[in-house]
């Protein structure tokens, strides 16, 4: 799944916003191609199906994209926990929270950014990683929600900064450092077909 596949985090799709849309989801694409430095927004408009003008429409130069496109990702991860979580007891949000990373790292295009631009990718994991934090916090229980939470979220940032042979233990992984107890394992593909 990606950014674009469903509805976003905007509200209701229209034919300004799904196009709006469409271009962010591309943004994401050519990011993880390229990394900030070498976006082009030729590209990104080819890769979202519209011109450079409709582009223009949209977002008057490089810097408002990657302006409203930081936001956007952020919106659409936290409205991604907030859809997985809604509804359910409070003893299975952490774990459907954990599924999100998971599904998120593992199907993300702009995510292998870190192989293009680390430093940029690290200077931006300092800022996003207290936020991560304190978002999984809220939906830890027990004594050690706070160790619990900082535990999942420094394992995410270390598969998604260094990927290696055990991403199919991804979410073992995650729910070992939250201490989440769950019977059942769903293979790395349920989470991503899911």
């Amino acid at each position: 799944m990606l950014p674009g596949d469903r509805q976003g985090p905007d509200g209701p799709e229209g034919p300004d916003n799904s196009t709006r849309q469409r271009i962010l989801a591309a943004t994401a694409e050519v990011l993880g191609r390229n990394g900030m430095s070498k976006l082009s927004l030729s590209e990104v408009a080819t890769q979202a199906g519209v011109s450079r003008p409709t582009l223009y429409r949209y977002f008057a130069c490089k810097r408002e994209l990657l302006d409203v496109f930081v936001v956007w990702e952020r919106r659409y991860y936290e409205h991604a926990i907030a859809a997985a979580t809604a509804g359910l007891p409070a003893h299975e949000r952490l774990d459907a929270a954990l599924r999100v990373i998971v599904e998120y790292q593992l199907s993300y295009p702009g995510l292998r950014m870190v192989d293009i631009e680390p430093d940029q990718v690290i200077k931006r994991m300092a800022q996003v990683l207290p936020l991560m934090r304190e978002r999984l916090e809220r939906l830890c229980t027990g004594p050690d929600a706070a160790l619990s939470a900082a535990t999942a979220v420094r394992v995410a940032i270390s598969q998604y900064l260094v990927r290696s042979d055990d991403s199919p233990d991804f979410l073992a992984q995650l729910r070992h450092a939250a201490r989440v107890k769950h019977h059942a394992e769903p293979t790395v593909g349920e989470i991503v077909d899911h």
